[in-house]
């Protein structure tokens, strides 16, 4: 019972975290950067990987060991819907991570990255897209939470 509880209080801290991180990422991609703000952005953009990796291995470990079985949660529509939706979520970060540590060379001599235009736009709306897709995750974990599904 209590190796349950901690799985779910480990995946619980880190979507929370996963969240916190990724409006962090909102509200520091002000363009024209800062070399301090760039910094920043790679700093929060590694929690927030590291987060969503914890989320998805003990996620997947609730599945398997310690919930319902993952018979439950295979036959369960808004279960599947919730991991779509978190491994497209996943998918578009690669954009703004890839920008992101495109910085690095300018970064360790000291020059801001010069982000604008169609590029700016590009990393701003996957951030919007992932904040999204973030909402259908809760709305999924909510509708499972009462059994539909």
């Amino acid at each position: 019972m209590y190796s349950s509880a901690l799985m779910a209080f480990l995946h619980h801290l880190a979507a929370f975290t996963l969240v916190a991180a990724l409006a962090v990422e909102v509200a520091l991609f002000k363009p024209p950067l800062s070399v301090l703000q760039a910094r920043r952005l790679q700093r929060t953009d590694l929690i927030f990987g590291i987060a969503a990796g914890v989320v998805l291995v003990v996620g997947m470990l609730r599945v398997a060991f310690f919930e319902k079985g993952p018979g439950y949660y295979w036959r369960d529509a808004f279960f599947l819907i919730k991991l779509g939706a978190f491994i497209v979520v996943g998918l578009i970060s690669i954009y703004p991570t890839l920008t992101f540590l495109s910085w690095n060379k300018g970064l360790k001599a000291g020059v801001a990255p010069e982000v604008a235009g169609a590029r700016a736009r590009s990393v701003r709306m996957c951030m919007m897209l992932e904040l999204t897709g973030v909402v259908v995750i809760l709305a999924c974990a909510a509708l499972m939470a009462r059994g539909f599904g």
